[in-house]
């Protein structure tokens, strides 16, 4: 049975929709007081509304992770709003399509302010918030995508959510003394916004390349952040885990072909 999380306190970066939203979901159903941030007050207003039953509190601010003020901003609101701040979902994250001879130089800044930068910026921000918590926790939103697997047209995408796991394995060593664990989140295909516009034939093409033959939920991920935010995970840092449904186990069609 794991230690109860209920009143703690956590920041969901991108949190509004997604695996985002299902991450600060899954904590909100665990007793978390829950922070979400985005860029959207809309898509803000709506999640808060939706999560609104839950037994954590869930508030939205909006925010920029690029901008290292807004990220001092989202973690001082945690604060004031639940009395300090114990687990930081570094989540925000986005994947525009572009093949590697037409990226432009802000194609690439974009990408990498946003997926990269912003994951460090929020980060450093809650430093001192994390250590005071006694139980500071850190969980990554990474990908297959860049550090285990490639993809037409996400060469800079998945050069940023490998530059996040770069970043984790020495951020562990230098936050270990503070009582902070750092881990990551690896997800595969799961059923998002972002999956729908991909349309029914990129669907179909990955359930198809998958051996459990379906696309995975954002209660999925949701899942494996909360272990790493639990007590029970408190000698567990710099890892990361893949929740993918085994997609990057065969070494080919013929291993999938051959079940």
């Amino acid at each position: 049975m794991f230690s109860s999380l209920d009143g703690r306190s956590a920041i969901v970066t991108g949190g509004s929709k997604g695996i985002g939203r299902g991450i600060a979901e899954t904590l909100a159903a665990a007793g978390v007081n829950v922070l979400v941030t985005a860029r959207t007050q809309n898509d803000l207003d709506a999640t808060v509304a939706g999560l609104a039953d839950q037994p954590g509190r869930v508030s939205g601010l909006a925010t920029d992770v690029t901008n290292p003020d807004d990220c001092r901003r989202a973690v001082e609101t945690a604060v004031e709003r639940h009395g300090g701040l114990d687990i930081v979902c570094a989540n925000a994250g986005i994947f525009p399509s572009g093949r590697l001879e037409e990226l432009t130089p802000d194609d690439i800044e974009h990408v990498l302010a946003v997926n990269f930068k912003g994951t460090v910026f929020v980060i450093q921000a809650a430093l001192p918030a994390l250590t005071a918590s006694g139980h500071g926790r850190v969980i990554i939103t990474s990908s297959i995508t860049g550090p285990i697997t490639g993809y037409p047209g996400w060469s800079h995408y998945g050069a940023t959510k490998a530059a996040q796991l770069g970043f984790l394995r020495t951020a562990a060593i230098e936050l270990a003394p503070r009582g902070i664990t750092i881990n990551a989140v690896m997800p595969g295909n799961i059923e998002t916004e972002g999956l729908a516009e991909m349309g029914p034939d990129y669907r179909a093409a990955m359930e198809a390349s998958i051996p459990q033959k379906k696309i995975g939920t954002v209660e999925d991920i949701g899942h494996a952040a909360l272990f790493f935010a639990s007590d029970e995970a408190n000698y567990i840092t710099g890892q990361t885990i893949v929740v993918d449904g085994g997609q990057v186990q065969p070494e080919s069609l013929m291993a999938l072909e051959a079940m």
